[in-house]
């Protein structure tokens, strides 16, 4: 496969049917903390919090909220998968996570000011609750239940992006690469011929550029190194599929370079 087509190679099959939040990390273990934040509240009282907001639904491509735009409240996840990135003076974007339904992004702002670090926009049909500042103030005055779970997801919202920021501040780019493959395959890959601890299929649509956006690189780079990936026999890539030949030597790779 000729560099120019490896660039635009995306790997495709249907969304699995849990779709795990994803993000830069050590490990899978907590990607999906806080994505049911609101189940500590009664049938009565979640009916409640998504009869106080308003419905609002994104194609593909359209935004949730901005970066530079003022704070308005937070949007809880129903439907859908939503990239949270940060753009740079230079509009290098880094991806900082893909969050999915049960997960709130866009703050929270309980009394309004201040404006979004960061942007998040729809990457498929996205159905989302808004709630305003001035609902989350009413919710937590008249739910104290409601203010505990809030808390308990922005304390999930601090582990992630800790998670992403001792991989991006302790890890070099290859070990960084190395591990969100192996991550790929413990969330959506699945033993080649029903055989663990040999070949791991990756069904999960992803591209060179959103690779590189989550290890925090460029797409020239991640192609170069996942063409080194190939001629070693470490990976296989086809339009369909990644393939984890040696699972292995990913891990030696994340323990040995640096």
């Amino acid at each position: 496969m000729s560099p120019a087509t490896l660039a635009h190679t995306e790997f495709r099959r249907p969304a699995p049917l849990i779709a795990s939040a994803l993000f830069l990390s050590e490990t899978t273990e907590g990607l999906d903390d806080g994505a049911s934040f609101l189940d500590g509240l009664t049938p009565s009282e979640i009916a409640r919090v998504h009869a106080a907001g308003r419905v609002l639904t994104l194609a593909p491509g359209e935004s949730v909220f901005t970066q530079g735009e003022p704070h308005a409240g937070i949007f809880l996840i129903e439907e859908g998968r939503v990239r949270v990135f940060y753009s740079g003076p230079s509009g290098r974007e880094v991806t900082l996570a893909y969050w999915t339904p049960g997960h709130f992004i866009g703050g929270p702002s309980i009394y309004g000011g201040g404006s979004h670090q960061w942007s998040g926009v729809a990457i498929e049909p996205v159905r989302v609750t808004v709630l305003s500042s001035a609902t989350l103030r009413g919710l937590i005055r008249q739910m104290p239940g409601f203010a505990l779970c809030l808390i308990a997801a922005l304390e999930a919202k601090g582990r992630c992006y800790t998670a992403m920021a001792q991989m991006l501040g302790t890890r070099s780019v290859i070990e960084r690469l190395a591990q969100l493959l192996l991550n790929l395959g413990d969330l959506y890959g699945t033993p080649e011929g029903g055989r663990e601890g040999g070949v791991v299929v990756i069904h999960r649509r992803i591209t060179h550029d959103e690779i590189a956006a989550l290890v925090g690189s460029t797409r020239q780079w991640v192609t170069m190194m996942l063409k080194r990936f190939q001629h070693d026999g470490i990976v296989a890539i086809d339009k369909a599929h990644i393939r984890l030949l040696r699972p292995g030597r990913l891990q030696e790779i994340v323990q040995t370079e640096g």
